[in-house]
């Protein structure tokens, strides 16, 4: 995974339109497209700030993103990988 898929589906599993987040940071729902696309690469700043909107610690997320993505993986694998990162994601609001 990357940056751009694990925002995207970090927004989505907490239920968060683009508009929803960008407001939440105060930027644009465009930017966010533009986020989730790999068009803009954000600092650390935004980073965090999309996490707390996100109710998502910085840590995490960033775990998230670094997984490499490049890895061949069966299509089951993928589908219990994603499984498990939305427990781990679920957890850390505990």
């Amino acid at each position: 995974m990357n940056f751009s898929n694990t925002l995207e589906k970090c927004r989505k599993h907490r239920k968060l339109s683009k508009k929803d987040l960008a407001d939440k940071i105060g930027k644009s729902a465009s930017y966010i497209t533009l986020l989730e696309q790999g068009k803009r690469e954000p600092n650390l700043s935004l980073i965090e700030d999309l996490c707390s909107a996100l109710d998502i610690p910085t840590s995490v997320f960033m775990f998230l993103a670094s997984q490499d993505q490049n890895l061949p993986m069966s299509d089951e694998l993928t589908t219990k990988i994603e499984k498990l990162m939305y427990q781990l994601i679920d957890d850390s609001d505990s």
